[in-house]
């Protein structure tokens, strides 16, 4: 099959630092290559792939000190795209909507998958515009807000085996990754360590947006002893930071679409102690890859409770439920399906009910 991916230009393919999305899109991409798969890739110039790269600049806008605006260098891309679009029998974007335009104009088959939140209350305006874009959603939770979105399926994301192993030795910390924001909410990621009497390592960026955030409420309280503040770390040194952890905190107060460090940390054989919200109950079995808890002092006797979850259980699900090639199929499942017009909807993608 001729399958074009379309990526955002935030970070590169995959992101020298941090980025979910363009992770996630790395891995499937490789993976289709892997399968036999004639696939095209849409990304940042240095971005690094098996695929043919077409830039749609020449760095990583968000490393990039010129950068003033990224819509331009986005809508550039796609009219790239359009001009190449009778070379793919499908292009997959993964840029939310911008697109939507170009892709009624052009009747190319599309595959859209949103990897964003969608309780904005200014999206339903666009969508409802677009009514018959196909649209993939990365969790059942994350659909919620637009029940009525043209959905193709539930695709939950995955990641190579060959990244990932369960063989390091567990240390005596908790991690936290990702980003210092509210809604990642890493003051009460500290405070669940404190309860717990556990050191805290911190590996998180801080955008623009957040320092604010991080300078009054954060920056303050990494003074404690128990509290390592580490900074971003790339995409190579996350196995080795989840693998050595005792358990991943994932104190989230928002919709979480996906989630992705907790099925990096249950690859690395690493439980998770999650708050119940947005895909978390989708992807933590509760006492068998972690716990699911409601606030600081729930989460401070799971992490006394650790025993009980089982570091094998956590990377067999991951082998069983979240591999890159489970993804791959899923998606090459949907591509077939909207290349074929059929109107039957799949019974099962990624184990969850589609349609």
């Amino acid at each position: 099959m001729r399958i074009a991916q379309v990526a955002p230009l935030f970070e590169s393919v995959p992101p020298k630092l941090y980025g979910g999305t363009e992770r996630v899109v790395s891995y499937l991409t490789e993976e289709l290559v892997r399968q036999g798969h004639d696939v095209t890739l849409f990304a940042s110039g240095d971005s690094i792939t098996r695929a043919r790269l077409v830039p749609g600049c020449d760095t990583a806008l968000r490393l990039c000190d010129v950068c003033v605006d990224s819509l331009p260098h986005h809508l550039a891309m796609i009219e790239d795209v359009y001009s190449e679009k009778n070379k793919f029998d499908l292009i997959h974007f993964h840029v939310d909507y911008i697109h939507f335009p170009w892709s009624r104009r052009e009747g190319a088959r599309t595959l859209t998958t949103l990897h964003g939140r969608l309780d904005i209350p200014d999206l339903p305006a666009v969508y409802r515009s677009y009514p018959e874009m196909p649209v993939v959603s990365i969790s059942n939770a994350q659909r919620a807000p637009l029940p009525w979105l043209n959905w193709q399926g539930t695709v939950h994301h995955g990641l190579p085996f060959q990244w990932y192993s369960p063989t390091r030795p567990a240390g005596g910390y908790l991690a936290f990754l990702g980003r210092i924001s509210p809604e990642k909410n890493p003051v009460e990621a500290i405070a669940i360590a404190k309860r717990a009497g556990m050191k805290l390592k911190i590996a998180a960026k801080v955008d623009r947006v957040d320092r604010e955030y991080y300078e009054k409420c954060v920056e303050p309280l990494l003074s404690d002893p128990l509290v390592e503040f580490i900074g971003e770390i790339g995409t190579h040194q996350v196995p080795d930071f989840l693998g050595r952890a005792a358990a991943l905190v994932f104190p989230i107060n928002w919709p979480e679409p996906f989630g992705l460090v907790t099925i990096e940390a249950m690859a690395c054989g690493t439980p998770v102690i999650a708050y119940p919200h947005g895909s978390v109950p989708e992807l933590v079995e509760d006492g068998v890859t972690g716990f699911i808890v409601r606030n600081v002092n729930e989460a401070a006797r799971a992490v006394r409770n650790l025993s009980k979850a089982s570091r094998r259980m956590c990377y067999e699900t991951y082998m069983e439920r979240f591999s890159a090639e489970r993804m791959a199929n899923d998606y090459l499942a949907i591509y077939r399906r909207l290349l074929e017009d059929d109107p039957e909807t799949l019974p099962l993608v990624g184990g969850v009910t589609v349609g």
